[in-house]
C-alpha cells in the first residue's frame, strides 16, 4: 500500500497519515521532515539529501507520505503511489485548525516543529490555506497518470482505501 496525501495547511494531513499508519501498520512520512533539519532553526537539508531520503521511502514496499508540496522533487511520491488522496475539508475548518495550532504552540501547550510567528500565521491562513491550488493538485496528478481522490475527513479516506485495496492475510492487493 503506497498512499500520497496532499492538502492545504490545516487540512489534517499529518493527523490522517498517523491514523492510517496505525490502522494499517504502515510507516508514515512528512515531507516537511525531509526538507527541514530540526537540529537548528530554519536549517534545510541539502537538496541531494532530501531527494535521496524521498527515493529511499518511495522504493520501500509500503508507505504513507503527506505534504502540501507540489514541487517537481516530490513527483516520485505521486508517480509511485497506488492512491493519491487530496484532503480538503472546508476552509473555515482549516482556519480554525491553523489558529488553534498557533495558540497551542505559542502558549507551550503543544510542541511544534518550528517557532510560530504572527507573520507565519497570516501566511498559513492566506497563502497556504485560502490560496491553496487544489485544482493544480488535480491537474498535476493527472499529468502523472494518477486520479487524485478528494476526501474531507479520515472516514472518507478509509472508505476509499478499503474500496481500492483488498487486504488478504496481511497482504495488500489493488483491485480497483
Amino acid at each position: 500500500m503506497k498512499i500520497r496525501i496532499i492538502g492545504a495547511c490545516g487540512s489534517g494531513k499529518s493527523t490522517l497519515a498517523r491514523a492510517l499508519s496505525r490502522k494499517y501498520d504502515i510507516a508514515s512520512h512528512e515531507l516537511d521532515n525531509l526538507i527541514w533539519d530540526r537540529s537548528a532553526v530554519n536549517l534545510r537539508y541539502p537538496e541531494k539529501v532530501r531527494d535521496q531520503a524521498l527515493q529511499a521511502i518511495v522504493s520501500s514496499k509500503a508507505w504513507i507520505i503527506e505534504g502540501a508540496q507540489l514541487e517537481a522533487w516530490t513527483s516520485p511520491s505521486i508517480l509511485e503511489a497506488d492512491l493519491v488522496l487530496v484532503l480538503h475539508p472546508h476552509v473555515l475548518v482549516r482556519d480554525y485548525r491553523i489558529v488553534r495550532r498557533f495558540v497551542l504552540s505559542r502558549t507551550g501547550l503543544q510542541a511544534w516543529n518550528y517557532k510560530q510567528s504572527f507573520s507565519n500565521l497570516c501566511k498559513m491562513i492566506v497563502k497556504w490555506n485560502h490560496q491553496y491550488p487544489v485544482q493544480d493538485v488535480i491537474e498535476m496528478t493527472s499529468r502523472y497518470g494518477k486520479n487524485a481522490v478528494i476526501v474531507t475527513n479520515t472516514r472518507q479516506a478509509i472508505t476509499k482505501i478499503e474500496r481500492t485495496y483488498k487486504l488478504v492475510a496481511g497482504e495488500c492487493y489493488i483491485f480497483e
